[in-house]
Formats: C-alpha cells, structure tokens, sequence
C-alpha cells in the first residue's frame, strides 16, 4: 500500500501514482521515473522498448478470447512541470514530490502535483500489471519531454508502436472526451544591454509582484487571471515616463507554458523621485488588485530598497524593453465560430530572464488554425524587432483536428451513455496534445484523449479530484473491453 494514497481506490492506480511522485521528473530529467516505468515491465515479464530519444513502449498480450481486438495503445508523459512558489524549499531535481489527499482532492505541498500525467501513466500501469482485466493486444507508450515541447512524440520513429487504437490520458475533465487540439510554438527575444554603474544621485529599488493563480498557458488564458510580466510592463512603462527610472534587472516566470504568477526587478531611481515613486507604486498596488479582485485574491505589489550591487542597462535598452513589454500582447487573440467556448488563438508572455548583458524573453503562441498561428507569432515578434530584439521562431508542433466519425469516440460514447445514461461532451482543446504529433506520424491511427478533473495544472495549485479518477479508471476498462473486432 501506497504510504499516504494506498486507502483511496483503485488501489492499484494510486499506489504507482505515488511511486512516481517519489521520483523527480521535471522535463528532460525523467530517467528515474523512465526506470521505474521499465521495473513494471520487467516485474510483470513484459516486452519494452526503448528509443534512441528515451520513450519506453510496453508490449502486453490481450487476454484469451481477445486477440482479434483491434490493437491499442495507452499514452502518456513521464514529465511534469516543476513549479513553486519562491519561498518553497524544494529542489525539483532530487525531492519527492510529497502528495495528500483532502477531502476529494489529492494535492501536494507546495508544488505542483504532476497529476498532470502522472495520474494516466498510473493508469496504464496498473492496466499492464493487471491479471483481471479483458482487453486485445496491448501497448503502452510513455513518452519524455511533453511539457518544453512535445519533444519525445516528436522523436517517435514508424514502427515504434503498432496499435490501431490510441488512449491519450493527458486530458484534465471529467465526463469530456477530446478529439482536437492546438498547435503552438514559440517566440524567443534577446535584448543586449550595455550596463555601467549606477549614476550617483540614485537609490537601487526592488519591485515585487507575487500571489497571482498562474496556471496552464492553454487551459487557463481565457480566466482573465492576471500575468505578472504584464503587471509589471505596465507598472515600469509608467514609471520610465514619469519618473525617469532605469532597469537593472528583471526576472518573472518559469515555463513557456504557464501563465507567469511572479515577477521582480530591480530599477536605478533618482534619489529625489524614490518617495514618490514609493506612493505611486503603493496606489498601483491597490489599483490592479480592484482590478483583478474577482479572479485574484492574493495579487501584491510591493517596493523595497535593494542591496543590488549589478549594473544599470543602457537608457536605450531599457527603454525598448520597457515598451517592448508593454505593447506586446497577451492572451486570447480569437475565440472560435465554430465550437463554443473554445479558444481558437492565444499569445502567453511567459518568461523574462536577465543573464549577464543579456535579457531573454519567451513567449508562447497557440491556435488550432495553423495559419492563425503563423500570424500572431509574426505579431508577437515585430513588436520585439521593432524595439531593437533579436527574434526567434521555434518550428512549433501541430495541431490535431477533429473526426467526429472516430470509431473509438462512438465506442467511448456508448460505453459512457451505458454508465451514466448520458453522453459525455466532446470537446477539442485549447492545449498541445501529443495527438497532433502521434496523428502526423501514424495517419491511420484512430485516437481519442480523456482523463479525471486536474484543476490549476501547471501551478503549485494543481489538485486532481478523486472521485473522478475512479471515473476515468472504470471508464478506461470499460473502453478496452469494447474496442472492435479488426477487420
């Protein structure tokens, strides 16, 4: 039994949920859990495999009478986002995530959870350690380095997995299946400063901006939560004009993929403006919180004095990165006409960096309409070029577009009607879904994503609801014992 989940059911589920979380796993790390992955199948006499980039698929046969299934493969990634809050002691490299269940919720301290997916990959190897469960032939695809980019999905070579059938289980909503997601990539600006001491007649000042929600950058960019990045542009693009400060450096998020939840920097202000600038920062303050009060409860912005002995960037360099951040955009570009509710495209301004002379600004642009995207990337990088930036595309990955006449959507459809005696939704996703990348390099395989309800995903407010996760387990079985006969 698992140490602190093992009484909450499926037994099973849970107990491998909580091996992994004794496993760090932020991306591009996920050689221990990848072991563990391997353990399963050695313990439970199963064929795997590993690829040149890392993924393990695991070969389980179906059960006596089954062999004539169509065969499927369950998917999932081995990584997590590695997301805390700055006064949390935890090195995501080598501490355990430390989960626990409250009420019918199963959160973890501090940090984020990795629910997002380690619930599904728990999932698929409680399937494959199973000796009472009806399924055909059987594969189970665990792929790395999903949450920097897809990046393992994009490695994966023909032939590596042979399903007909693919389970993703990365999707956050119970009671929704998914047959459609975003495609994204990513837009990298460097602005090069040529810092000197700061003039004599200034006073070194640190700007905080802490306790906003965050969350994921494609589930989430729709709540009008608050960006910290762009509370602070607008902040400094005041203070530039009015009170003459400059930048000496700036930090705030951490994943290209989060909505940033705090920003700092630290501004070179004139000795006879730093009270001013004081009260003016004070009424800022008050001014965004009655801004966001209905969706953050905890948003501050402070000013400290600052013992920064760094040097202060050049007025010009400062003052294109100051515009530069305040004029780009952030959020939802278009919604879609067709499906209600979804976003179509969107632009996350999700990390600012100061390194040496150097400071790095990542930015994330998402859509379901390939062109759209295309589009607000171009957007989002002439506002950088413009302002003196060196400006960088990533390749971006694909979307993955809707079959609503899925053979597994009608099998999933019935199988949940039989349960609850209604139909599940079915929905397309403003996120990337490893689908898209699977679909591009296996076209004639049929796929679907489902999961229980992870809420704040991406942020150490991620909590995933217990209840619905023996929704998703009993769902899953019940999937596999229906799929068709291959033809």
């Amino acid at each position: 039994m698992g140490d602190k989940l093992g009484h909450l059911k499926p037994v099973s589920l849970w107990n491998h949920f909580e091996e992994i979380c004794k496993r760090p796993r932020p991306s591009r790390k996920e050689e221990l859990v990848a072991e563990y992955v391997v353990s399963v199948a050695k313990k439970n006499k199963l064929k795997y495999e590993r690829d040149s980039f890392g993924n393990v698929v695991i070969r389980k046969p179906a059960t006596p009478g089954k062999e004539n299934l169509k065969a499927v493969v369950l998917q999932g990634h081995l990584d997590m986002v590695a997301e805390k809050n700055s006064d949390v002691p935890h090195n995501f490299d080598k501490d355990p995530i430390q989960p626990y269940a409250e009420g019918d919720w199963v959160k973890a301290k501090g940090t984020t959870l990795g629910s997002d997916n380690g619930v599904g990959v728990a999932a698929a190897l409680a399937v494959l350690e199973a000796t009472d469960i009806e399924h055909g032939p059987l594969e189970a695809l665990f792929t790395l380095d999903e949450e920097t980019g897809l990046f393992g999905a994009q490695a994966l070579k023909p032939g590596f997995v042979n399903a007909d059938i693919l389970l993703n289980m990365d999707s956050e909503e119970d009671g929704a299946l998914y047959i459609g997601c975003a495609g994204g990539q990513s837009t990298i600006a460097k602005f090069t400063s040529n810092p000197s001491d700061a003039a004599a007649n200034t006073i070194a000042k640190e700007i905080k901006i802490t306790g906003l929600l965050g969350g994921h950058s494609g589930l989430n960019i729709q709540d009008g939560r608050g960006n910290a990045i762009k509370i602070m542009a607008r902040l400094l693009y005041k203070l530039s004009n009015d009170f003459g400060i400059r930048l000496v450096t700036i930090s705030g998020g951490s994943k290209h993929n989060a909505i940033p939840r705090e920003c700092f920097t630290v501004i070179s202000v004139p000795k006879n403006k730093a009270v001013e600038v004081n009260t003016f920062i004070e009424n800022y303050n008050q001014t965004v919180k009655s801004e966001l009060a209905s969706v953050e409860k905890n948003l501050q912005v402070v000013i400290v004095d600052s013992k920064s002995k760094a040097k202060v960037m050049d007025k010009t360099t400062s003052t294109n990165l100051i515009n530069a951040l305040y004029g780009v955009p952030h959020g939802v570009i278009k919604m879609s006409a067709d499906i209600a509710g979804l976003v179509e495209t969107s632009t996350n301004l999700a990390v600012i960096e100061t390194k040496g002379k150097n400071i790095i600004i990542t930015t994330s642009q998402r859509s379901s309409v390939e062109s759209e995207r295309t589009d607000i990337s171009a957007q989002v990088g002439l506002v950088f070029k413009m302002a003196k930036a060196d400006v960088k595309h990533s390749d971006g990955y694909p979307g993955w577009k809707p079959d609503i006449h899925s053979p597994v959507l009608t099998v999933m459809k019935n199988v949940y009607k039989s349960a609850y005696k209604k139909f599940p939704e079915i929905k397309a996703i403003h996120a990337g879904l490893e689908c898209g990348i699977i679909k591009e390099k296996y076209p004639d395989m049929d796929m679907i994503s489902f999961g229980p309800t992870i809420q704040g995903a991406h942020s150490p407010d991620e909590k995933v609801q217990i209840s619905t996760v023996q929704k998703f387990w009993d769902l899953l079985l019940a999937t596999l014992k229906n799929i068709p006969v291959k033809e």
